[in-house]
């Protein structure tokens, strides 16, 4: 298995877009409703890439995941936290695939000079609260009932990892 990583192309959109409408009609990881198309996926994409890194990563050129950091909040003062966000595909688990796709998508942000990154994670979902305990988040909060998908209330928990940089 020969897994690569690199930053997202716009031709890549209708493959995320695969590997996230898995997640919005089957689980709630997401707290979208609605499949998304390539064209919406290729502006979301364009909207990050041009101030912060989106990741993808394949195997054997099929792409198995991708990650993303986006501003944490729009006010000035939180210009140095983004929130991260990493999914793979459902086939792609237990190769630690999101291990090396999420600590690129750390150094990524970490080399732009950010100082925080936040992973929101809608519970339970154990493997992304193992993922992000791995490398070396921590949890900060805990949000009770404020999704509803599949008619009914979901938690959200925020983790928290602090980088090595300074303004």
């Amino acid at each position: 298995m020969s897994a690569t990583i690199r930053p997202c192309q716009p031709g890549d959109a209708a493959a995320i877009c695969a590997i996230y409408n898995h997640y919005i009609a089957h689980t709630i990881i997401t707290f979208e409703e609605s499949p998304v198309d390539a064209v919406a996926m290729a502006a979301r994409m364009a909207g990050i890439t041009s101030k912060l890194p989106w990741l993808v990563c394949e195997v054997d050129g099929i792409m198995t995941g991708f990650a993303y950091a986006s501003p944490w909040k729009g006010r000035c003062a939180y210009r140095f936290t983004v929130e991260s966000t990493v999914y793979l595909a459902p086939d792609a688990f237990g190769r630690g695939l999101g291990t090396k796709l999420y600590s690129a998508l750390i150094e990524a942000v970490q080399s732009l000079g950010q100082h925080s990154v936040i992973g929101g994670i809608a519970l339970p979902n154990a493997a992304s609260v193992a993922l992000h305990e791995k490398l070396g988040f921590h949890k900060v909060a805990h949000f009770e009932q404020v999704g509803w998908k599949f008619n009914r209330w979901i938690d959200v928990g925020y983790w928290e990892r602090l980088l090595a940089t300074s303004p």
